[in-house]
């Protein structure tokens, strides 16, 4: 199966229909009468898609297990057309277009199995998905202009030579992949000064400023007490997104202490310093936070 577990839960939908097509208007009549020697086919089959739609992870082998939360069948008639609707539901990180899809060939099967005995001429057409929403087509981050960000790597370590840097080009590698031009990449010491400074300097040339390192909790983890006085207003969201995703896959996380805010019209984030937690922090947020860029500039959500 694909990977996933670096995705975030959205609300996620899918509509699919089928056509159970039959032969002479008195299957019809005997379908809305009830009159089907095998019982209710609309229950039946409705009964049998929301199993089918529950199970589709044991059928198709590339489907991942996941909850569904809502599932709907609805038909429509006509002439010798049966239309068979159905939606389903899910929060969760991968789309349910195959589930719907699944539920809707389920219940179309089940309609032929009982409708055989009065008509042996049906047939089924046209499975197809009609509608998904919630995934990233549902989010696209159409942006009015480029972007430009800059990424400062905070490290004692690093720009002493003594190690080599590889959360900062994560980040970097992770904004070219949603079209953001890098603009500096720089390394520098955790000195409070020089952190502040380097925010408010780059503020008015850069959309988006990255620090990375410093957000700990040692002696010299001291990147969010340089930015924290300058932001004009905190992000909390961002912040609590970060942490959240974080925590989901290693447990302390819960001790970064991460900050997002804005100077200007300049969004700045400081983010773990470690490979993963720059990775992770980035996957919680992108692309996602971009559509920050449209609110400061007027726009609606």
């Amino acid at each position: 199966m694909v990977d996933i577990t670096h995705k975030i839960k959205t609300l996620r939908t899918a509509t699919a229909t089928a056509i159970v097509k039959v032969s002479k208007p008195e299957t019809i009549e005997a379908l809305q009468k009830n009159l089907v020697p095998k019982g209710n086919v609309f229950e039946m089959a409705k009964t049998a898609g929301l199993f089918a739609v529950k199970n589709t992870h044991t059928v198709i082998p590339d489907c991942h297990p996941l909850p569904i939360e809502f599932t709907s069948v609805a038909y429509t008639i006509e002439g010798l057309d049966i239309h068979i609707i159905f939606n389903v539901k899910t929060i969760y990180k991968t789309g349910v277009e195959v589930e719907a899809m699944h539920g809707a060939s389920v219940v179309a099967l089940t309609m032929y199995d009982m409708l055989k005995p009065i008509d042996k001429h049906i047939e089924i057409n046209t499975i197809k998905l009609v509608e998904k929403k919630g995934g990233k087509s549902s989010f696209k981050n159409k942006q009015i202009s480029t972007l430009n960000a800059s990424v400062i790597v905070c490290s004692d370590s690093i720009s002493g030579g003594k190690k080599e840097d590889f959360a900062g080009k994560a980040i970097i590698e992770k904004l070219e992949a949603n079209d953001v031009a890098i603009q500096n990449y720089d390394i520098i010491p955790d000195e409070i000064e020089l952190i502040r400074s380097k925010a408010i300097a780059l503020s008015e040339t850069n959309n988006l400023i990255i620090f990375t390192g410093g957000t700990g909790l040692s002696y010299r983890d001291v990147t969010p007490e340089a930015l924290e006085p300058i932001l004009e207003r905190r992000i909390p969201g961002i912040e609590e997104a970060i942490r959240s995703y974080g925590q989901d896959r290693m447990p302390y996380a819960m001790l970064s202490r991460s900050v997002a805010g804005t100077l200007g019209n300049c969004l700045i984030l400081a983010l773990p310093g470690s490979t993963n937690g720059a990775k992770e922090s980035m996957d919680a947020v992108f692309p996602h936070v971009l559509h920050i860029f449209k609110i400061l500039r007027g726009q609606q959500h």
